[in-house]
């Protein structure tokens, strides 16, 4: 079953979870749930910018892109290591936000490239994190062909090689009214952290 495949991390049909091992009880990686401004970023690594990037691949709704507020971002982590996720405990944005958790130093992605991703996914319902390639192997998928939910399509473009991102994701841009699976209930909004690991 390939991971962010087969349904919307793919489109919007309807198929298995976007990611190898969902539900699985042992994830490499825990979530957390943001108490306030207790969790930020520093230095290089927590830039933000509210940001506009062309709609690509499949899924409607708005292009805009905007930044995760300080207190609701997760730890940057470090590079090569799995990342802790947090879970925002105030009402899910309903539109796409992103952060860059670590800036990456090489290429850029865009639409139509080949790119290799590591990822953890958290859950709005769940309150923890279902799934993780880190646990697996990486992820593979081509930027801005619907292999992957939209939330995806829109919030990987920009990144480079080497960086981290967190994307936090509505249902109109990930599995929208249905659950996919355990973990993902019906108009679920997901938490993503990605590492970009290559391109091409």
């Amino acid at each position: 079953m390939s991971r962010l495949r087969n349904w919307s991390v793919v489109v919007v049909s309807a198929a298995a979870l976007a990611l190898a091992g969902c539900g699985s009880s042992t994830p490499a990686t825990t979530a957390t749930t943001a108490a306030g401004a207790g969790t930020t970023t520093t230095g290089a690594t927590g830039a933000t910018t509210t940001s506009t990037a062309s709609s690509t691949g499949g899924g409607g709704g708005s292009s805009s892109i905007a930044a995760i507020p300080t207190q609701d971002r997760s730890p940057a982590g470090t590079a090569g290591k799995a990342p802790t996720v947090v879970v925002p405990t105030g009402a899910p944005p309903t539109q796409l936000e992103s952060t860059d958790l670590i800036v990456g130093t090489g290429a850029t992605a865009k639409a139509g490239d080949n790119v290799t991703v590591q990822y953890v996914l958290a859950t709005y319902s769940a309150r923890k994190v279902i799934q993780s390639s880190w646990t697996a192997q990486p992820f593979q998928f081509t930027l801005g062909e619907g292999q992957v939910i939209p939330g995806w399509d829109k919030g990987v473009v920009g990144m480079q090689v080497g960086g981290r991102r967190e994307l936090i994701i509505p249902p109109s841009l990930g599995y929208g009214g249905q659950s996919p699976g355990a973990g993902i209930a019906a108009d679920d909004t997901l938490v993503f952290v990605v590492d970009l690991l290559k391109i091409g």
